[in-house]
């Protein structure tokens, strides 16, 4: 659902660039509390995953195709703020790198992938752990319907937004039904990639998922003789969870062979919004984009680059930022916790 310039007037664009700037502001501040020095390398895997797997548009009619928006997954893995922040990363190297998504549409884009699914598919997973059994294992499901929820509900505010500033007069009532009627067939595919995407991560590092903290029943320890330790008694150290490196590598790798290999086999049919600009008369409203003619605009089509080649470069690019940006909030987030310990 990468909007274009020219779908929405300016004082639009620009109310939207507000919010998404507020939002950004914001999650630079509140990231902090879901991020440390542990944490922030899986950020910015998870930033570099979530680009590769919207480069792969699958099949959702005829026609018509989708994309993962990745914000309830992000939510899900390291924590709503950081969501926002990944999202970000993403969105604003598509749009500067691969001309995906417009430059005054920039903020629109941030907050309708950026903002609203995060929002929407945070608020609903949280909602169904409520309700599910307290394990790790219950984020998969949740998180499955939090993204299912998470794509119409963006595709319903942006029919909002082109209700106030649609540079095309058409019947609203009209695009409501189109938008949310394949935008719900998209939401199926999301739920299955976010569902698949969170088994894979709690199968093999639940610790490390921002979703399951406080899932897993509390340790205890019994003493040699096999009677339990009282939970008020003080315990021995314990050592740490293993390294993180392999789940970064062999998710590194993923999204490399993702990008690099089977981006080359997704559907080249348009994704669920331009299908619906186009049947509702709205398409010709889009302007082109300001770096149309570079290189490595439509991730490479324009220069002749092959598409693997842009998608791995877009993922060295996503990871080079992300990691730089989240190392940096993850350091600032144990500074405090460093000089408390310092003063002990």
């Amino acid at each position: 659902m990468h909007v274009p310039d020219g779908f929405l007037n300016a004082p639009t664009s620009v109310a939207t660039g507000a919010v998404a700037a507020a939002g950004v502001a914001v999650a630079l501040r509140k990231a902090q509390n879901e991020l440390d020095e542990r944490t922030a390398p899986l950020a910015g895997l998870t930033a570099a995953f979530v680009f590769a797997v919207q480069m792969l548009n699958f099949p959702v009619g005829i026609g018509t195709s989708g994309h993962l928006m990745g914000g309830a997954l992000a939510a899900v893995l390291v924590g709503p703020w950081t969501a926002v922040l990944c999202l970000s990363v993403v969105l604003l190297v598509q749009g500067l790198l691969f001309a995906d998504g417009g430059l005054t549409a920039l903020g629109t884009n941030i907050s309708l992938i950026g903002i609203t699914t995060v929002v929407a598919g945070w608020v609903v997973t949280r909602t169904v752990l409520a309700v599910l059994p307290k394990r790790p294992a219950s984020v998969v499901p949740a998180s499955a319907i939090g993204a299912l929820v998470s794509v119409p509900v963006a595709a319903l505010v942006f029919v909002l937004l082109f209700s106030v500033g649609g540079e095309a007069s058409l019947s609203i009532g009209a695009l409501t039904a189109s938008m949310l009627g394949w935008h719900t067939l998209i939401g199926i595919g999301e739920a299955v990639i976010t569902g698949l995407t969170v088994s894979a991560v709690v199968a093999v590092r639940p610790d490390l998922v921002y979703a399951a903290r406080g899932l897993r029943a509390p340790l205890q320890l019994r003493r040699p003789d096999g009677t339990l330790v009282p939970a008020d008694a003080p315990a021995p150290a314990l050592a740490a969870r293993g390294s993180a490196k392999p789940l970064l590598i062999g998710g590194g790798l993923v999204a490399l062979a993702l990008a690099g290999i089977v981006s080359f086999f997704a559907s080249s049919d348009p994704d669920g919004l331009e299908y619906v600009a186009e049947g509702e008369g709205f398409l010709a409203t889009a302007r082109d984009h300001a770096f149309g003619g570079f290189a490595l605009a439509d991730y490479g089509e324009v220069g002749g680059i092959p598409v693997g080649v842009a998608g791995v470069l877009g993922v060295a690019v996503v990871v080079a930022v992300g990691v730089v940006l989240f190392r940096v909030l993850g350091g600032r987030s144990a500074a405090p916790a460093r000089q408390e310990e310092a003063v002990r």
